[in-house]
């Protein structure tokens, strides 16, 4: 599993995207919470609610709110 930091113009961690075994990334703000998740196979981001975003990997789009 690999994690990538995302940070703002300061420096400052804002989120990170994290993949699982089976490939499907997961975005979580600097708070740890889960925004959002993108799986590969089906080429779809999904919010924390579930609800599909869009087709492609739309994950740092869900980092608007933080």
């Amino acid at each position: 599993m690999t994690t990538q930091f995302l940070r703002d113009e300061k420096g400052r961690t804002i989120g990170t995207i994290a993949s699982t075994a089976n490939g499907v990334l997961v975005l979580r703000n600097a708070k740890g919470q889960s925004l959002g998740t993108y799986d590969p196979e089906l080429n779809v981001t999904i919010d924390s609610k579930g609800r599909a975003v869009g087709t492609g990997n739309l994950l740092t789009t869900l980092l608007s709110s933080f």
